[in-house]
């Protein structure tokens, strides 16, 4: 007797994804021990990375005198959280053997 349950939405979401990636010509190959390894490694020091910066952003929060001086921390902060999930975007796409764009 076959699963008659409904999808859940990421079932379908995965599916669209596999869809999509095998019209674009992309072949679905699975990852390696190691690959998986590496990228739970990247993810990890990203996750260590963010943390130490939202320690360091609330220490300068506390010290901050003006509102735009707190204004500048949020923005900064915001720019290093950009920058520091699109190195592990580009950490992953590299495990995964996926050409990485520079321009991102």
């Amino acid at each position: 007797m076959t699963d008659e349950r409904p999808k859940t939405a990421y079932e379908l979401a995965m599916e669209r994804l596999a869809r999509k990636d095998q019209d674009a010509g992309g072949a679905s190959r699975p990852l390696t021990d190691a690959q998986k390894a590496a990228i739970a490694e990247a993810r990890q020091l990203h996750q260590s990375r963010v943390a130490e910066r939202e320690i360091l952003h609330q220490a300068a929060l506390r010290k901050a005198s003006s509102h735009e001086e707190v204004d500048q921390l949020n923005e900064a902060l915001r720019r290093d959280m950009d920058r520091l999930a699109g190195d592990r975007d580009r950490k992953i796409a590299q495990i995964r053997g996926e050409k990485v764009s520079q321009a991102e």
